[in-house]
This record gives C-alpha cells, structure tokens and sequence, in this order.
C-alpha cells in the first residue's frame, strides 16, 4: 500500500497538479477566480482543459463527465468519450476548454418544478473551478452547476456558490467598517458528520421495503435494541472495520479529508465525519461520501443504508453540519478566544448568527424537511423540530450580562481531577455538549444537528449563509452612521439589542422534554412537525424577500422548489404505500395464513384428545383477528393511493399523503409487527430485525 501522504488526493486535479502542468500565468489565473470568485476567461479555460485531460489520460481515463446535483438530492452524470475521429481512420483524444466549460444535459427530465416543460429540454452544466476534478472509475469528473435553458437554477450547486458570496460580500463589509481592512474574503466551511447503517447484502436483497424504499415499513423488534448501550464506540467487527479501511482509502484518492470513523448508538449503525472545508467543497465531497459508502459496502457483502429512519424502535442517522467563518487570514470568526468579553468581532458574529436563526427558524427548519427525515426528529436521537440555540453557560452568561449592564468575570480555568494520579492532567472546556439542540455551539463552531442522514447538506448551508448575510447587512447599515470612536460602544449596544430581542430561540435545556415543547410554544417558536407544515411557510413574503434580495432564487426558482419539495415528499409516501401493499399481500398475510392454519390443525387434534384450552383459541381467536385487520387496511390503503392519483395540487396532495396514507401505513404496521412476533421465522419470506441487525 502506498504512503497517505502519497495516497491522498492521488485521483485529484489539485493544486500541485495545477502547478506543475499549467503554465505560470494560467495557473495564477485559475487560481484568482478559486480564491477571489474572478471570472476565468476562455483562453484560460481552454489551457486548463489540455492540462487536465493530459493528467487525465495519464491516469486511465478515457472518459469525462459533468457532475452535478440537480433536485433529486442525488448527483447525475453523463458521459463522454475523449476520442475524436481523423481524417486517417484513427482517432485522437481531444478535451476543449468549451466542453470543460459547457455540458449540455436534458433538463426536462430532472425535477423543475415547472420550470421547465417536457418539450423543452435543453440545459446547460457550467463548470465550477472552486471545487477540483476528480478520476473515478476511468471517467474525468468535472463538478458543475445545472441551470435551464432560460438561465433558472435547477440544482442544489448554484444557489449555494451564490449564498457563500453574498456571506463573504456581507462578511468582509462590515469587517472593513471595523478597521479590519487586511480581510479581502470570509469562506463559509463545513464539516459533515455522515451516519449509516451496514447489513447483510443478501438479507437486504430479501426486502423489497429496503430496496424501494430504504426502511423498514413494518418489522417486530429484536430482543435486543440499544438498551445495553455496547454498541457506541464498540470494538469495530471485521468485516466493517475492513469495509472502513477500503473506504477511508477510497475517499482518500478522491480527497476527501475523511478523518473520523466509529460505531454508532443503534445496532449496526455507524459515522463517518470528514474534516472542515469550504462549503462547496463539503457538499461536493459529501455527496461523494454518499455514493462511495454504498460503492465500498457492495464490494464487502455489505449494504450501506443512508435513510434517516430505517428501522422503528432504535436511533436514526443524520448529517451533523458543522458550520464556521474563516478569513482569507486564518481568523475563525466564531473563535471567542480565551476573553470573549473582550471580542467584540466574534461577539458581533454571534449576535448575526442569534438573530438570524430566529428570524428564518421556519427555513431551518424547512432545509431540512422530507418524508425521510419527519421520522427522525423529535425522536430519542434526534433534536426536536422546533429550533432553537445552545450556547453552554460561560456565553449564555456572557450576554445575560451585556444584556443586564452587570459586570462578567471570565471562568477560571479547571483541570479536570479523575481521581487517578497516572492520569495527565487536562483542562477541562468552558462549556458542556447537548445533543438535544438542533443548533449547539461547540467552541468554535455551530453544530446544525437536524438535517439527516440522505439529505443534500447544500440547502441547511445556502439558509445559513443567507440568513447570517442578511443580518450583517442590517448590522452594517447601522454600523456604517457611526463614527470610529463610538463604534466599539455602538457593536456593544447592537449586540445587547439583538440578544434582548431575539433571546427566545437560546435555550440550553433537554430539547426532547414535553416541557420545552410547552416552554417553546409560550416563547412563540416554530414547531413545525411535519414537511407539508413546514414547507407552507416557504413561500411567506419574509422568505421571498430574503432570498431575492440577496440574488440567491428568483421568485420562479422559489415556487419550483416549492413544488419540488412537496412532490417529493408525496412520491416517498406513496411509494412507501404501494410497497406496502405489495408485502402484506404477496409476504405477510400468505405466512400468516399459513400459521394460522397449523394453528387450527394443531387446535383441532388437542380438541380431539381433549387437550385443547382457552389459551389455544385466544391465539386462533389473536391470528384471525390480526389477519382480518391488516386485510382492512391493506384495502383502505390501496383506496387511499388511487384518490391520491387524482390530486394534481401540490400541497393538497402532500397534505392527503401525510393525513391518509402515512397515518394508514402506521397503522397497518401496528398489526403487521404483532403479526411477525407471532409467526415462526421459517415461515416468514423476509429477514427479520435480530437477522438484519445482528448479522455483519
């Protein structure tokens, strides 16, 4: 095996690359418009396309693609072959600063909410040099954006490239105005914590709820969950510690910083968290993540489960967004440092953040919003749908006390005493972790605790960064009337303004309680259950202003997202439905069938003997009961899914799936896993929880 350092990035057309096959002045120029967002010219583009596919070749490509992310919250690609044919019969490999620049995918058939018709089909991939090429599998993988033929953003890619602009736009105008004028651009960065789940291939395979729909409609719990608590940080089992290795040296080829690796709470679940990057960056290697987890796990047997909630009764996976400020000059923005007192940026970025969680709660929430992830929040594992600030004790003190005029007296550092004296000594941090809180401060960052396992984590980031824009845009104005003299008075005033009129949504508490979701209401703070809930709000004025503003979605990008959001939560339910009928029909009730009639055999010949008692024909009396009534709402379910099929509004249609067919699915469940407890495993036709978890 080849040396990290060497392995590392070795599939990448990085900046050592760059730098030894572009020339000096091409070079330099491809690296202003990474650093700085300067448009790149087409001469320039067509020298670093000879490069790369020089580099390319080398490598074994024979192909390229424009990777990119359209609405499906998957990637897509397409492609083509380098060849071009001579004149002489043979062929040359050719790569043009035009097809770097350019694809041309059809747009009509990727989600667009209306943007664009079936006819029309034309639309464009542009290529996006912030976020370096890759080879995978003998294909050159150029990360783009998608837009349509009009110029409308059909992608997950273009809408956060312009939230991170607009935040570094903000970012670096109001640090200038506090005398910070070496600062020249703020980067949003990112560090997703990937959870997963790893089972058996083949007892995969055997169920047909897994394969279309990525959970388990219906299963009786094993005997044991994750009550003993021996699974978190556990001893890794062989075949997934060889399945980690293949994969950490896997994404290590393709750069991605993949740093941390370990068991998960539930039963054969599992994380994976990368290194921070720029959130471009981080998206794009997440997405990759995604797709290589389930690559790796194919070659080992093994199948990668990245749905939020794939099995009832133990913890879900989700996406932990790690989310911070960094400067062009090393400075993180959300360091207090050892006096946060005394820190009026980081003090002032903190207020911006406070304010804007609160403001734009309900597109937090919405970001995070699908059929997929309402299984999860709210439950054991995961924060409550109502969001809300931890900020730990020294900074909730901290702005109590600017928000009072009293005086603050910075904690003592404490090291911490184990009570063994072979043990170093450590000091121990300011603040406790709640992972309760949709949204904790964790030192020097904000840990975004909702979104889940499946989900793209570009839109959380283009909510984050265009909420926290707009508030330092506000701060700005203000800012910018006042004389340099007063402005540390006026950053203090501002900030002591901001935490009294926003300090509702802080709350250092357990987020799982019933009395926080009473405490909640009383402050007036969203909580908004269920995705057609959520996605309501949308399209409030408040949030067309904010993200028109800031040139972030037009208003036609808005409403199609709007509609995308909701015909994809609508798809989930009624795929789940049909695949539930499809298994109580052809799986369950036949096994149930059949085990009720050895029941009533075996019933009949202890009636014959005289052996027969009351327990027997509660059983037969319990089988026919439970036969009778997933039968019921097998047929009331399949009703449900033919009125679905007539509803063409979009949110009438999400509200009927979530009212009618996810109320049905959970209560045909109800009888189906009292069933599959009753019911020998030789005569069930799929694997049952102990088989699916316990089995790798």
């Amino acid at each position: 095996m080849r040396q990290i350092p060497e392995l590392y990035g070795s599939l990448v057309f990085n900046d050592r690359i760059m730098r030894s096959k572009l020339p000096k002045d091409v070079y330099q120029a491809l690296r202003k418009t990474i650093e700085n967002g300067t448009h790149l010219e087409l001469d320039v583009a067509n020298a670093v396309a000879v490069a790369m596919k020089e580099w390319a070749v080398e490598q074994g490509a024979t192909h390229f693609t424009h990777w990119f992310q359209p609405m499906t919250g998957i990637t897509a690609e397409k492609h083509d072959s380098f060849i071009s044919p001579v004149a002489t019969g043979e062929v040359i490999m050719e790569f043009s600063g035009k097809e770097l620049v350019k694809g041309e995918p059809d747009a009509s058939s990727f989600p667009s909410g209306g943007l664009r018709a079936t006819f029309e089909a034309r639309g464009y991939t542009a290529w996006d040099p912030t976020s370096p090429a890759f080879i995978k599998d003998g294909t050159l993988y150029i990360p783009t954006a998608f837009c349509s033929y009009t110029g409308e953003a059909l992608d997950k890619k273009t809408p956060l490239l312009r939230s991170m602009e607009t935040l570094n736009r903000e970012a670096v105008h109001i640090l200038h105005l506090l005398g910070h004028t070496e600062i020249s651009r703020v980067s949003a960065t990112v560090g997703p914590e990937q959870e997963y789940f790893l089972i058996d291939k083949d007892l995969y395979r055997r169920r047909k709820d897994l394969v279309f729909c990525g959970r388990t409609l219906f299963g009786a719990p094993a005997p044991k969950g994750q009550e003993m608590e021996d699974h978190y940080f556990g001893v890794l089992r062989p075949r997934v510690s060889a399945y980690m290795h293949e994969l950490d040296e896997e994404l290590w080829k393709l750069g991605v910083p993949a740093k941390t690796k370990h068991n998960e709470v539930a039963p054969a679940q599992h994380e994976l968290a990368t290194v921070f990057d720029t959130a471009n960056i981080a998206v794009d290697h997440n997405q990759l993540t995604m797709e290589i987890m389930k690559k790796v796990a194919d070659k080992h047997g093994l199948a990668c489960l990245i749905h939020e909630k794939p099995f009832a009764g133990i913890n879900g996976s989700g996406k932990h967004n790690n989310w911070s400020l960094i400067t062009d000059t090393g400075i993180n923005l959300l360091n207090p440092g050892k006096k946060p007192a005394e820190n009026t940026v980081f003090l002032l970025f903190l207020a911006a953040v406070i304010q804007a969680v609160d403001e734009y709660a309900d597109l937090m929430r919405i970001s995070v919003a699908s059929a997929s992830n309402d299984h999860r929040l709210g439950a054991n594992e995961a924060p409550p749908a109502i969001v809300s600030i931890f900020l730990g004790d020294e900074l909730t003190d901290l702005l109590a006390s600017l928000e009072q005029h009293t005086s603050f007296t910075e904690p003592a550092a404490v090291q911490m005493e184990t009570g063994a004296k072979v043990i170093p000594h450590f000091m121990k941090d300011n603040t406790d972790r709640n992972r309760t809180s949709p949204f904790a401060f964790t030192g020097t960052k904000f840990e975004f605790r909702m979104p889940g396992s499946s989900l793209s984590a570009a839109g959380p980031n283009v909510v984050l960064n265009t909420a926290v824009a707009q508030v330092l845009r506000q701060f700005s104005q203000e800012l910018s009337q006042v004389g340099k003299e007063e402005r540390d008075h006026a950053i203090i005033e501002l900030v002591r303004r901001t935490v009294a009129a926003h300090k509702r949504v802080l709350f250092n508490g357990n987020g799982y309680t019933d009395e926080w979701v009473k405490e909640a209401e009383k402050r007036g703070l969203w909580n908004l259950v269920s995705t057609p809930e959520a996605v309501a709000h949308f399209l409030s004025e408040k949030n067309i202003n904010l993200f028109m503003s800031h040139h972030i979605f037009s208003k036609e990008e808005m409403f199609a997202r709007y509609d995308i959001m909701l015909e994809n939560y609508s798809k989930a339910l009624q795929l789940e439905g049909r695949t539930m009928v499809e298994m109580m029909t052809k799986d369950l009730l036949p096994a149930l069938m059949e085990y009720t009639g050895h029941t009533a055999d075996a019933v009949s010949k202890k009636q014959a003997l005289g052996l027969s008692s009351d327990c027997d024909l509660s059983l037969l009396h319990e089988l026919s009961s439970l036969y009778k009534s997933i039968t019921d709402g097998t047929n009331s379910l399949s009703l449900a899914l033919s009125d679905a099929s007539h509803i063409e509004d979009p949110m009438e249609l999400a509200a009927f799936c979530h009212q009618q067919i996810l109320t049905k699915l959970e209560s045909i469940r109800i009888s189906a896993d009292r069933a599959e407890s009753l019911i020998p495993d030789s005569l069930l036709p799929y694997p049952t929880y102990d088989q699916l978890l316990f089995s790798v």
